[in-house]
């Protein structure tokens, strides 16, 4: 005999004695006791029977013979799934499971002396620094060369140290022949580095402006784990503070800050900080990552959890694969054979955080007051095309711009039509001086 312990319900009785439920396995028959009577009911239960319906019961009172009444109508009905108790025992099941997944991280280091946890730590620390000094020297070899064969253009480089400690890379672009009327701040895209927009940065210089170039943490000649993103506001942060420095160092010269793909959401979050936008005369952002969908949607749901737990570990399942970023062999060629370039799977945490900063960006368009041109292919598969038209309609700017080209793909500056493109930025630019 099986015993189903009831409570009732206060709402329902009042000092009526507590009925209690007995299964019995023989006769597989429902029996309600009561101190008034006892009833019997055949079990829903039935070992044979498949049918998924499902029949329940609830115990109402009536009130003239003081007898227990079962009902399936519609006032009776209660879903199980959906109750207090069931959530309970789900949210008790999800707790469980997380405190087994962190079982192996807890209470062992009191076996284990400092001296072995410590060398493994410094072995990758050492690993990591050495990859940097190895991708700096690179990045500062390749702006001495092109400023050694390069007579109207002055290309230098710099460093500065950010209030957490890391070390950005930056470099810039001054005309000679030209006089100097603009500003342009350019902020690569996910894996890249500020170098690979050296061509377009010269073609900016033919029209007046200086450019200046920044490598955000884990790219290019800065600090950090190669395109290792802890936190996408740091990188946020490390602009606001790049802005302020060329601001310095040119006061009184108009502004403007271009942003590709992840750069492009970038410069998007520091926009909305009024404190800087009031210093820009506006922005320009290629194919920028308003909308991101990973590869597949359960990834999304894990990101938050595995970013946690394993932030550094790359996630081939997530790449969305054999997607080109541009339609020119040669720009791919280029683009995937550079050293400065990453090419291996994404990284946890910078997956996250490039989804976390786009969920931002969705909720917060209408505070973008900043003047803006958006350009976008309408083949791109990296970052969405109608999270750019959703931008323009949102945006509070009274000053914005939007050209989507259709069949183009995501590098739209290493395009076939990469010389149209850089033309249209070039006017919009001048226009705005």
């Amino acid at each position: 005999m099986i015993r189903f312990p009831f409570s009732k319900p206060n709402s329902l009785v009042t000092n009526h004695p507590q009925p209690e439920f007995k299964f019995s396995k023989n006769s597989k028959r429902l029996k309600i006791y009561t101190a008034a009577n006892t009833q019997t009911l055949s079990s829903p239960i039935n070992n044979n029977n498949n049918n998924s319906s499902k029949l329940l019961i609830f115990p109402m009172v009536n009130k003239s013979n003081d007898s227990l009444m079962l009902t399936s109508g519609a006032s009776g009905r209660i879903n199980v799934l959906f109750s207090l108790r069931a959530l309970r025992s789900l949210c008790m099941l999800i707790n469980a499971f997380f405190l087994i997944l962190l079982l192996p991280f807890r209470g062992r280091r009191r076996f284990v002396s400092a001296a072995p946890d410590l060398w493994p730590r410094k072995r990758v620390v050492a690993a990591v620094d050495n990859e940097v000094a190895n991708r700096r020297a690179l990045a500062i070899k390749r702006v001495v060369e092109d400023n050694n064969n390069n007579e109207d253009t002055v290309r230098e480089f710099s460093l500065f140290s950010t209030s957490r400690g890391d070390t950005i890379f930056t470099q810039s672009w001054t005309p000679v022949k030209v006089h100097v009327r603009g500003l342009v701040i350019i902020l690569h895209g996910l894996n890249e580095h500020s170098g690979r927009y050296n061509d377009f940065a010269k073609k900016l210089n033919a029209n007046g402006f200086k450019v200046y170039g920044m490598d955000w943490i884990g790219h290019g000649g800065s600090d950090g784990l190669h395109a290792y993103v802890h936190s996408l506001d740091h990188a946020v942060n490390d602009m606001k503070m790049f802005i302020s420095k060329v601001l310095t160092e040119n006061p009184a010269v108009p502004c403007f800050c271009f942003g590709h793909s992840t750069g492009g959401a970038i410069v998007l979050k520091a926009m909305l900080d009024p404190k800087v936008s009031q210093h820009i005369a506006g922005i320009v952002l290629t194919s920028p990552a308003v909308g991101v969908q990973p590869s597949h949607p359960i990834f999304a749901v894990l990101a938050p959890i595995f970013s946690f737990l394993l932030p550094r570990f790359q996630f081939s399942a997530a790449n969305k694969r054999d997607i080109a970023v541009s339609r020119d062999p040669e720009a791919l060629l280029a683009k995937y054979s550079d050293p400065l370039v990453f090419t291996g799977s994404i990284r946890i945490r910078t997956g996250y955080e490039i989804l976390r900063v786009c969920a931002y960006l969705q909720q917060n368009l209408r505070k973008l007051t900043v003047p803006f041109f958006v350009l976008h292919g309408t083949d791109d598969s990296v970052t969405d095309p109608e999270a750019s038209r959703k931008l323009h309609d949102e945006a509070s700017s009274t000053d914005k711009t939007i050209k989507l080209y259709r069949g183009l793909l995501h590098d739209l500056l290493f395009e076939p039509e990469k010389e149209e493109i850089a033309e249209s930025i070039i006017q919009w630019l001048i226009s705005r001086l």
